[in-house]
């Protein structure tokens, strides 16, 4: 077991159709029942942990001590968090930063108008992401950028914003609809109206694959090609049947057994990398921008 994602049940404070796990409770778990579970998939074997949300800086002291736990107890190689990056401040990162090897910002595209349209933020996303990517550099945390390609930025050229900001990986994802999240006016989100078809995917990838950070992810290898523990710490099923019993009622493998993963994908989609945290910058330039 190389990678787990773990929802921090929070909702977004910048809501979006395009998380990998839309959660549907505002549950938070306790800090002593999140870090047993986490200790849980240490011993199951698990190295790299992402924290995904919602918004996870919504919780931003549970997120703290539980990276922290994470690298000075369970000596885990890597510890992520995905982010909208409009809650992470620089005294969140004075304190936490240390135990944070890759921070993934979410950006949809480089116009202002394409993310208000697609529900990033009301104008000032842009700005929270060149600011995210400074506050990296100076922490010597990895800065990565999750891209979902779909209706509306499938024609965007990328390439110059790209490469000026020069984040260490670029994932790029096609819009995914998924049974019982997103599939209908009666869900919280509706993405039948961003979907795209499979050709429009690779028009887009296209004309960026050429990028050295490019990380492409169709449906059919993003679907069942990740390990996602919801807010109460149940293996997700994505669009296949249930979530999975709780970890920390039948351990984790009885609660393997019943997920679907599927490890070849994993491994097609660039699963394993370079995933340890860069030296941070001692001579950042306040004035950097891109």
């Amino acid at each position: 077991m190389y990678l787990v994602a773990l929802v921090i049940g929070v909702f977004a404070i910048i809501p979006s159709l395009f998380y990998l796990h839309t959660a549907t409770t505002s549950h938070v778990e306790s800090p002593e029942k999140a870090k047993r579970g986490l200790s849980l998939l240490k011993q199951a074997g698990m190295k790299k942990l992402n924290f995904a949300g919602g918004e996870p800086f919504l919780a931003s002291k549970l997120l703290g001590d539980l990276a922290q736990y994470c690298k000075e107890v369970l000596s885990l190689e890597s510890v992520s968090v995905v982010t909208n990056g409009s809650k992470v401040t620089s005294e969140w990162l004075s304190e936490y930063g240390k135990y944070l090897d890759i921070m993934a910002v979410s950006c949809d595209s480089f116009d202002e108008e394409t993310n208000v349209k697609i529900g990033r933020g009301k104008g000032t996303h842009l700005d929270q992401v060149r600011k995210l990517s400074r506050m990296c550099k100076k922490h010597g945390i990895k800065l990565k950028i999750n891209t979902v390609v779909n209706r509306h930025n499938f024609q965007e050229d990328m390439n110059r914003q790209i490469q000026e900001i020069a984040p260490f990986r670029w994932k790029v994802f096609q819009v995914l609809m998924v049974e019982g999240e997103n599939h209908s006016e009666d869900m919280l989100r509706d993405v039948r109206s961003f979907l795209i078809t499979d050709d429009e995917f690779k028009l887009f990838c296209d004309a960026h694959r050429h990028n050295e950070c490019f990380v492409p992810e169709a449906n059919d290898v993003m679907r069942s090609s990740y390990l996602l523990l919801d807010e109460y710490m149940r293996f997700l099923n994505k669009g296949v049947k249930e979530p999975t019993k709780s970890i920390l009622d039948v351990g984790v493998p009885a609660a393997l057994k019943d997920v679907y993963w599927d490890e070849e994908s994993f491994t097609k989609r660039g699963g394993v990398y370079d995933w340890a945290r860069s030296p941070p910058a001692h001579d950042t330039n306040p004035e950097y921008d891109w």
